[in-house]
């Protein structure tokens, strides 16, 4: 691309479909209309706002915020492989949270503790 060359652009709700990030286009429109996503830092809450390489876009997806930079604008909504090549994932990894300790006598018990619970209880007329 050259300096003369305009910069491609493409609507934002159809390259967060394309690259995969939200299963339909509408879903897309939704989460942008609704004011959840940042393009280099502003809000914006257009779905048809333009986009293009050497953006960066913040928004939820799921529970986790995500950090991506536009590398291309794409053609198609491809397979996933194909689709991880128009950005460069910038989220910053979180360690995962270690799962919740199991207390004794806190919790539902397992199969096995049911089981040795049931063999130690006496009957009323025993």
């Amino acid at each position: 691309m050259t300096a003369e060359e305009p910069r491609p652009l493409i609507r934002l709700d159809k390259w967060l479909w394309q690259a995969r990030f939200f299963k339909t286009r509408t879903l897309a429109a939704k989460v942008v209309s609704g004011g959840h996503v940042r393009v280099n830092g502003v809000k914006t809450a257009k779905p048809a706002h333009k986009v293009g390489p050497g953006d960066t876009l913040t928004f939820l997806q799921g529970r986790e915020i995500r950090v991506v930079r536009i590398l291309a604008p794409g053609e198609r909504r491809g397979p996933a492989p194909e689709a991880r090549m128009l950005y460069q994932d910038l989220t910053p990894i979180k360690d995962s949270d270690p799962p919740a300790p199991r207390y004794e006598g806190k919790g539902r018990p397992t199969k096995k503790e049911r089981r040795q619970n049931h063999l130690f209880k006496t009957s009323p007329l025993e």
